[in-house]
């Protein structure tokens, strides 16, 4: 069983770093997906593709892979550079602003 580790990134449509504080462990597919000739579905028999173990640390996921004799392949987050501000909206509007505000 191959598997991967990974801490997963923020999403596109949010500003939060909600959910990106986990690793993941997650199985790849072992067998291809298949179309069902009568309604068309893609289907598979592989079950351990639909498993998502989260952990606190990258250590505890690679313990659980190493006991368990899973074959994990870390992959390690690309950081944000550290003089990017998080803002909101509302500052665009806000009283102390940098800059001149114009439309």
């Amino acid at each position: 069983m191959r598997a991967r580790i990974y801490q997963p990134s923020k999403t596109a449509t949010q500003s939060g770093q909600a959910k990106t504080h986990q690793w993941v462990l997650e199985f790849a597919p072992a067998s291809p997906r298949e179309i069902d000739p009568l309604m068309g579905w893609t289907s598979s028999a592989d079950t351990q593709a639909q498993v998502r173990l989260k952990f606190d640390s990258r250590e505890a996921a690679e313990d659980y892979a190493r006991r368990h004799g899973i074959d994990a392949v870390v992959i390690r987050p690309k950081t944000r550079k550290p003089n990017v501000r998080p803002m909101g909206y509302a500052e665009n509007f806000a009283v102390n602003r940098r800059g001149q505000w114009t439309h």
